[in-house]
Parts: structure tokens; C-alpha cells; sequence
């Protein structure tokens, strides 16, 4: 590793990525292509050079939140489908057409909008209808059957808008991945979805692409699947929760490491940190660790009980997280010397801190975790070990 990344840097296994491809391939019903959601820069593990090595393993679509997202993959030569899961304005037509980038389209007027555009411009646009069928974010509103039948006329009169290709139809689980408790309405968000691609069938719509099994869904409820399966958190090695019945034995992708840039010895009395909010009752050896908040290791982490490990072992976070740095309890390790690795997130010897247990810390889900690491932070991919490529956003 170059000499500059020594301060702090995450780990990204591509082994294990391949590993949690596999599964959700291995599970995913046959007929259906693979959606690999690479949303958040691939939720913070770095889309790009993820987008390679998933296009390698067969991945069939990609799904970003955003234009410039799509757009990033493009420039950087991805070919393979990819779909826009959220907000694009509509005026950016031309380019979805250009660059052969799917729209989601979620309601009457998104959908005339997106059809000006498009025919100024004088270009079709790919669409897939997002339906609304329990998260109550974005879709048409669809869930009852009974009482929301207007929305089955409004899905087929967007989609045979001039300048629109009406490419796929899906919607989102909201409680899929609790387990038992999330069947009841899991299943009627499904037979509320099922329910608007039978009733455009029969008005002669049909869509290529039906798509609603999120990471939970797609091993949880196979029946779901249907034509493609689009596949999030589970690809980074993180299980959507611990409630799932058929969860995988996924491998976390990221690790976070840092190293020791600094050891001193306080005396009884010294207070440490911003707030002077811890205070030393016996002498200690405390190391400083070039990690915070700056980096995505949030202030707040050292509230909740954070701990690091230095050689396997754990070790306390004590007072306040610095924007750059913060310090470790490291007294029962005797002396450590400057540039001894530090890891915040990942494994070490028989010690592992999972994004999970950081997220508890800190109060949120690992989601939040993973997607935060911010830009200063290089990203080190590994493949069978050693050093396979580095992106480095601040040198470019």
C-alpha cells in the first residue's frame, strides 16, 4: 500500500463480493435477472469499481438513486442496463434517452412532464412504473385494491404517453426483511402489485421487466422474484436484519483501518478530548488515532460505548470523536508503536467489530454507516489478499 494511505482507509474484499453475488444468484429464481443496487457510490463501497467486477459475475441491471449517478456509470464505460430509482427532472430527458438510462415514473404528472420533454426533444425515454403499495414515498397510489382502482387507469395512460417506453413496472416492501411479523403486510403490498400488472394486462399493457424483491425478499419470499430481483445491502455483505428466516451467510465487504499515529501516558485527573468529558482515575497510555468525523466516524459513536481493535484486542474510545482524530485506551497493551494498524470496522484475529455493532452505537442501521465514509477516505481493493486497485477521490 502507498506510504500516503497509511493514515486511514477502507478495505474492500472483492472475494467476498463474489461470495455474496453467488448467493443471491444461487437464490434468486433462474428466469430472473439480477438488479444490483449500486446507489451512494455502491453504498460507500465505491460504485465504479464495483460495477466491474459485478458486470464480470453476471450482473444484469444496475439501479442508482440519481441522474448523475447513472450518468457516472456511463462515463466510466458501463453498458449493462441501468435503471433510475428516484427523482430526475424531467427537462434531462435527452439525456436518459442518450445515455439509455431507465426512469422510474411515479405518478400522472411526473409522467405528461417526462413526455414534453421527451417529445421536444424528440426522443423515448425508457420508463419502469413505480406503484405504491405500502411505503407511501414515491409510486401510484395502489394500496386497495378495492378502493384505489383509478390508479390502474392512471399507470396505463402514463405509460402510452408519446415519447415513453413503457420497459418495466415495480414496487418496494416496507417490512419484508422482520421476519414473521412483516408477512401480513408484505403479502398485501404483493397481491397489490400482482394485482395492477393483471389489470394492465388485460387493457393490454404488458411490461418486460416486473420487478419488487428487494434483499430481504429475495430470500424470504421466492415467490416474489417474478422477472427480476433487484439486489441492495446483501451484496456488501450485510444482512438486512437479524429477523430474516433464510439469511445467507454473507461476507462483509468493507473494513475499516487506521493506525496509530501517537501514544502518550496521562496521570490520574487529565481530562481528555473536546467538552472534557472523559476524565483519567489512574494512569493510562492512551494512543491517538487519525480517525473522525470528518472521515464518517461520527462524533457521536464515543457517547455509545465505541471501541477499536489494536493487536485483536479491544480497546475503548474515550471522550469526545474530533473531526480527525480520536483517542483509544491502549493501556493494557503496554507500549504500541506509531503505525500500528487500527481497525474500526472488519476484523482482526479473533476480534471482529461488524458495521452492525458500530451502527448500535451510534443509534442508526449500518446502512448509514457504510454510506458514510466520506471521500478523503481511499478505498483499497482487494482481491486473494492483496492489493488489486485504489481509488482515491482526493487524487484523482
Amino acid at each position: 500500500m502507498k506510504e500516503i494511505l497509511r493514515r486511514t482507509w477502507a478495505e474492500i474484499d472483492l472475494n467476498a463480493l463474489a461470495n455474496n453475488f453467488r448467493l443471491v444468484r444461487q437464490a434468486a429464481n433462474p428466469q430472473a435477472k439480477v438488479c444490483c443496487v449500486v446507489k451512494a457510490d455502491g453504498y460507500g463501497h465505491g460504485a465504479l469499481r464495483l460495477t466491474r467486477e459485478l458486470q464480470a459475475l453476471g450482473a444484469g441491471w444496475f439501479a442508482v438513486s440519481n441522474l448523475e449517478e447513472a450518468l457516472q456509470l456511463r462515463l466510466a464505460g458501463v453498458r449493462t442496463p441501468v435503471l433510475v430509482l428516484g427523482f430526475t427532472p424531467p427537462e434531462e430527458a435527452k439525456s436518459l434517452a442518450d445515455e439509455n438510462i431507465s426512469q422510474c415514473v411515479y405518478s400522472p404528472r411526473y409522467a405528461q412532464a417526462l413526455s414534453q420533454q421527451a417529445r421536444q426533444a424528440g426522443v423515448q425515454v425508457k420508463i419502469h412504473a413505480k406503484i405504491d403499495t405500502g411505503m407511501s414515498r414515491l409510486g401510484f397510489y395502489f394500496q386497495d385494491i378495492a378502493r384505489d382502482q383509478n390508479a390502474i387507469a392512471q399507470v396505463k395512460a402514463a405509460c402510452t404517453l408519446p415519447g415513453l417506453i413503457p420497459e418495466g413496472i415495480f414496487t418496494h416492501f416496507a417490512v419484508s426483511d422482520e421476519g414473521p411479523a412483516g408477512d401480513a403486510f408484505t403479502m398485501r403490498q404483493f397481491g397489490c402489485f400482482k394485482e395492477m400488472v393483471e389489470a394492465l394486462e388485460r387493457e393490454g399493457l404488458r411490461f418486460p421487466l416486473r420487478h419488487c424483491a428487494n434483499s430481504a425478499a429475495l430470500f424470504d419470499y421466492p415467490l416474489s422474484h417474478m422477472d427480476m430481483v433487484r439486489a441492495g445491502v446483501v451484496l456488501y455483505g450485510l444482512s438486512p436484519s437479524s429477523q430474516m428466516r433464510a439469511a445467507p451467510a454473507l461476507k462483509p465487504v468493507l473494513s475499516l483501518r487506521s493506525v496509530v499515529s501517537h501514544v502518550k501516558t496521562v496521570q490520574p485527573g487529565a481530562t481528555l478530548s473536546y467538552g472534557r468529558k472523559y476524565t483519567a482515575d489512574r494512569e493510562m497510555l492512551i494512543a491517538t488515532v487519525p480517525v473522525g468525523y470528518a472521515d464518517g466516524y461520527p462524533r457521536l459513536l464515543a457517547q455509545g460505548g465505541a471501541q477499536v481493535l489494536i493487536r485483536g484486542q479491544r480497546c475503548p474510545v474515550l471522550g469526545r470523536i474530533c473531526m480527525d482524530q480520536l483517542m483509544a485506551d491502549v493501556t493494557p497493551l503496554g507500549q504500541v508503536p506509531i503505525g500500528e494498524r487500527v481497525t474500526l470496522i472488519g476484523r482482526d484475529g479473533e476480534e471482529e467489530i461488524t458495521a452492525g455493532e458500530v451502527a448500535g452505537w451510534e443509534g442508526t442501521i449500518h446502512y448509514e454507516v457504510v454510506c458514510a465514509l466520506s471521500k478523503r477516505v481511499p478505498r483499497v481493493y482487494l482481491k486473494n489478499g492483496k492489493t488489486d486497485s485504489i481509488y482515491n477521490q482526493l487524487l484523482p
